[in-house]
């Protein structure tokens, strides 16, 4: 499958989450504050609860349920109760705009 647009780059906030969902694939998108757009897995693999309404603070994403805070480079959990990775998809700019393949993640 191809890249598909998601949203302007000039939609994003810094050290925000919006939640997109790619071809039936649920992402959380984060400007995080050096300028990066990170897209993983929007769903908390502990509660089944959305990510994007979570708090980013540094290089995670932390569930507003619980807690559990995800690496946005690598998806892995760094704290409990989550022990389970989301997914973490790559990004592309082009003129502004925010492209991903909802088929291909990262291996990390």
């Amino acid at each position: 499958m191809a890249q598909q647009n998601v949203g302007s780059l000039s939609e994003l906030a810094p050290n925000q989450a919006k939640r997109v969902v790619v071809d039936g694939a649920p992402m959380a998108l984060v400007l995080d504050g050096d300028g990066v757009v990170h897209a993983i897995g929007d769903t908390c693999t502990h509660g089944d609860i959305s990510l994007a309404e979570g708090f980013v603070e540094d290089d995670t994403l932390e569930c507003w349920a619980h807690g559990s805070k995800f690496e946005l480079t690598t998806g892995k959990p760094l704290t409990l109760p989550a022990y389970e990775p989301v997914p973490v998809y790559e990004v592309e700019l082009r003129d502004g705009d925010i492209y991903i393949d909802p088929t291909v993640t990262k291996v990390i």
